[in-house]
């Protein structure tokens, strides 16, 4: 069956791919095969509004990628263009090297052996628990079918609620169900979209770390998008930190925490002080001392510096480091923060302590950080 879009007054045929004997099948094994999937050079919105810009990506099979960013940048869309729940973008969309959209190629969504995770669980409310997740498993008989749910129900801990309805389940065990029915057909990649965000802190670390170990279990490939930095530090194998719309850095956890590429990337993995720096031939000054920088930075730059990574110590007399007074201590638990007054500053700087660490009668401080530990990034 042909069909068309409309694209640059051009009117582009579209070919969509009927089911054949590569594409629509899942697996009714106990065993994930898990696919690749790559994006290449995607964009996606109108002349007004550019929602994604020229984005290209590689998903390796068993890996768990992130996709991270705040409201707005555009994971979400990436997540469903990777579905098939949007046909117009540009660029190339394949799985394990066959492309599954581009500008003359569409396979729709039920054809692709993808698996989706929704943040709200789209649970079906008629049907129990079991029917949710024996909804997908239509290649199979209806005897292997519960077999096959009911297996995959035990390995998230809810064979025992088969027969009830979601409605009286928690937001967790609703959580975990809509994980087995996308885990259920096995599919070769399993895209789940912010799946922890209606959960409470507490119930989240657990419910995540579960279903993580599950995915490595299955050794599934999984797509995850979340605007949360810590959850994409200890569940990606690799993170793609997305901002309006473009690929702002993308590799191992560690590199984007500790090599981020620019001040937005610095500030979304941790909170950060900015204050003023100068460079010249690859060295910055800063108030803290100095430190080495990319040799292109003009003159004028700043540096970033985590709340964590200054060292404070009660002021003694004589000392060389740089004099703060606290304006202001806050107790958080196992932490304090401080806002901290420098004489050179113009503004504030907060400092993040242990709790008990400095005394209750301490006001003036002395403040140190090591220059490795700065990062210097052109002036916003």
């Amino acid at each position: 069956m042909n069909q068309g879009v409309q694209k640059n007054n051009v009117f582009v045929e579209r070919r969509s791919v009927e089911r054949d004997d590569q594409w629509g099948k899942r697996n009714s094994t106990g065993v994930v095969i898990a696919s690749s999937m790559s994006f290449e050079n995607i964009s996606y919105g109108t002349s007004q509004t550019k929602i994604l810009q020229d984005i290209s990506l590689n998903v390796e099979p068993g890996e768990v990628l992130c996709l991270l960013g705040p409201s707005g940048s555009g994971k979400t869309t990436l997540l469903r263009i990777a579905a098939g729940l949007i046909e117009d973008a540009a660029g190339t969309v394949k799985i394990d090297g066959r492309a599954v959209a581009d500008h003359q190629t569409f396979i729709p969504p039920e054809k692709r052996g993808v698996g989706l995770v929704f943040q709200d669980y789209a649970l079906f409310p008629h049907l129990t628990i079991l029917q949710n997740v024996e909804f997908g498993l239509t290649a199979l008989s209806r005897s292997e079918a519960k077999t096959q749910a009911l297996r995959i129900l035990s390995r998230v801990g809810l064979e025992d609620r088969a027969s009830q309805y979601p409605h009286v389940l928690s937001g967790g065990e609703q959580q975990r169900v809509a994980l087995a029915r996308a885990l259920a057909p096995r599919p070769g990649i399993l895209l789940m979209d912010e799946p922890f965000s209606g959960l409470d802190s507490r119930l989240r670390d657990n419910i995540r770390e579960q279903t993580i170990e599950l995915l490595r279990e299955t050794r599934s490939t999984a797509i995850i998008v979340t605007h949360d930095a810590e959850e994409a530090l200890r569940v990606g194998d690799h993170v793609a930190l997305i901002q309006d719309g473009k690929l702002v850095q993308y590799g191992e956890a560690k590199d984007l925490y500790y090599r981020p590429k620019n001040l937005f990337a610095a500030g979304f993995f941790s909170e950060i002080n900015i204050i003023p720096a100068k460079a010249q031939g690859g060295v910055a000054q800063t108030i803290f001392g100095q430190c080495e920088c990319e040799p292109f930075l003009s003159e004028t730059c700043c540096a970033a510096i985590r709340l964590s990574d200054i060292n404070v110590k009660p002021y003694e007399n004589g000392s060389s480091d740089i004099v703060g007074r606290i304006a202001l201590r806050r107790f958080i638990g196992t932490s304090e923060l401080l806002e901290v007054n420098i004489e050179s500053l113009d503004e504030q700087i907060t400092v993040r302590i242990k709790a008990g660490e400095l005394g209750d009668d301490v006001r003036l401080i002395s403040l140190k950080v090591d220059p490795k530990l700065m990062m210097i990034f052109p002036t916003p």
